[in-house]
């Protein structure tokens, strides 16, 4: 599913997009960033309530295209300013973890094989 599928049909709130027509083809959900380095697939949207700077790091080593923070929660300034280095993307969500990815298995978001 396209990233921009992804915004609208889950009403996500934009932060930093770098490219909308990316298409996503994996997904994670995790807080703590061993477990998110070691786990989560490439490809992947990344849902956390992590929003400190150090999640842009783990993103790009796992080629995560995005990050959806929960909780309506805000991103630091800092990573606003090292996703757009780094071409990752940043979104808000309004709900929890698991309310959240509900939404993305109601929009009809399908995960590949690892």
């Amino acid at each position: 599913m396209k990233l921009k599928e992804i915004i609208q049909k889950t009403h996500l709130e934009e932060v930093y997009c770098n490219d909308k027509e990316v298409k996503i083809t994996n997904g994670y959900t995790g807080d703590l960033l061993s477990d998110v380095m070691g786990n989560a697939p490439d490809n992947s949207v990344w849902v956390t309530i992590q929003s400190h700077v150090n999640i842009i790091a783990v993103a790009s080593i796992r080629d995560i295209k995005a990050i959806i923070l929960c909780n309506n929660l805000e991103f630091d300034k800092e990573t606003i300013a090292k996703a757009r280095e780094n071409n990752i993307s940043l979104l808000s969500s309004k709900y929890n973890g698991f309310q959240t990815i509900f939404n993305l298995f109601n929009a009809g978001f399908e995960i590949s094989d690892r």
